[in-house]
């Protein structure tokens, strides 16, 4: 409803030092940085940015651990259990935890009220105008007959301004270097999944047509019930189809029913069930005499060699796993 995918890791939290502050949602984006939600039921109200801020500066020092630590409380609570760091690395489409670095980033704050006082806005547009990333919603709820309807609508920054501002808020923080090795970290991550989109849309094979090369350690597309992923860790480079909601394995067992055909074409293809947890995936991997001869993938000047591994791995593993995918998930 707010225009992104957003995982709520706490709500009517109260559990900052020394204080009774209860903030309404706390929430991870895709990038793993913390979301502050205010919901207001009607008016804004005089104080909500002041209430806000002092909500965000005390999140801003939250680590890994007390993330997943209110995270898991929250699940306890509220969803009757569950693993707070397998869900989160789910979340972010990752791996592993290796390099996993929560709330690295400013935070942000969005608001959601049914309307607006000049004095919020009025300082809310400052604050934007001052490289705090913040969003204002209108909500506006209908009734009709015994249905009732709420509308959400994004009213500052306008979203056609968003992409504008959040550019220029970036190129402020790669100024200010926060973290020097998250930042080349980071810098790399994207620098190698633009290229291997270019190389991509240049062979016109549009996988990765619609995807934002971003800071993570995999770039994927959906395709049906598939996530298909290009990935890189530090003891691995592979390409695999990740089942994200698959605790009961249904998903996972249609497809090893397919197991010697698909075999026959990529014998070299691993299978991980991953018994109690949501995630399956079959993967296909380069080896390490593979990765030995080509170099550390961190060089630049590798990235061709890798960037081709890439494409033909998955180019050869698509074509046979999909098929298979595209016939049997009706049946999911």
């Amino acid at each position: 409803m707010l225009g992104e995918e957003l995982l709520i890791i706490q709500k009517e939290f109260q559990g900052f030092n020394e204080t009774k502050e209860r903030l309404d949602l706390l929430a991870l984006d895709k990038d793993g940085g913390v979301v502050v939600i205010e919901n207001k039921l009607d008016d804004s109200g005089r104080d909500v940015v002041w209430q806000a801020l002092k909500y965000t500066s005390y999140c801003s020092t939250l680590t890994n651990e007390q993330i997943i630590k209110l995270y898991q409380e929250y699940l306890d609570a509220y969803e009757g259990g569950g693993d707070a760091s397998e869900n989160i690395l789910e979340f972010l489409d990752r791996e592993t935890d290796d390099d996993l670095l929560l709330n690295s980033n400013d935070q942000r704050i969005f608001f959601i009220a049914n309307n607006y006082r000049k004095e919020v806005t009025s300082t809310v547009l400052w604050l934007l105008d001052h490289d705090i990333q913040i969003k204002c919603f209108k909500a506006t709820p209908y009734s009709l007959s015994d249905d009732l309807f709420l509308q959400i609508e994004q009213i500052i920054p306008l979203p056609e301004t968003s992409e504008f501002m959040i550019n220029a808020h970036q190129k402020q923080k790669e100024r200010k270097g926060k973290s020097k090795k998250v930042e080349n970290t980071n810098a790399r991550l994207i620098q190698l999944w633009g290229k291997l989109k270019n190389e991509l849309l240049a062979r016109d094979i549009n996988y990765l047509e619609r995807v934002k090369p971003r800071a993570s350690f995999s770039i994927g597309f959906y395709k049906g019930q598939g996530l298909y992923q290009f990935c890189i860790g530090k003891k691995f480079v592979r390409v695999n189809v990740l089942f994200g909601d698959d605790l009961d394995k249904k998903k996972f067992n249609m497809m090893l029913e397919n197991k010697l055909i698909i075999e026959e074409s990529i014998p070299e293809i691993q299978w991980h069930k991953i018994e109690g947890k949501k995630r399956s995936k079959i993967t296909l991997e380069m080896t390490l005499d593979e990765r030995e001869k080509m170099g550390s993938i961190n060089d630049e000047e590798n990235d061709d060699k890798y960037i081709e591994w890439y494409i033909n791995s998955m180019v050869r593993f698509y074509n046979c796993i999909n098929p298979i995918l595209q016939k049997i998930q009706t049946k999911f």
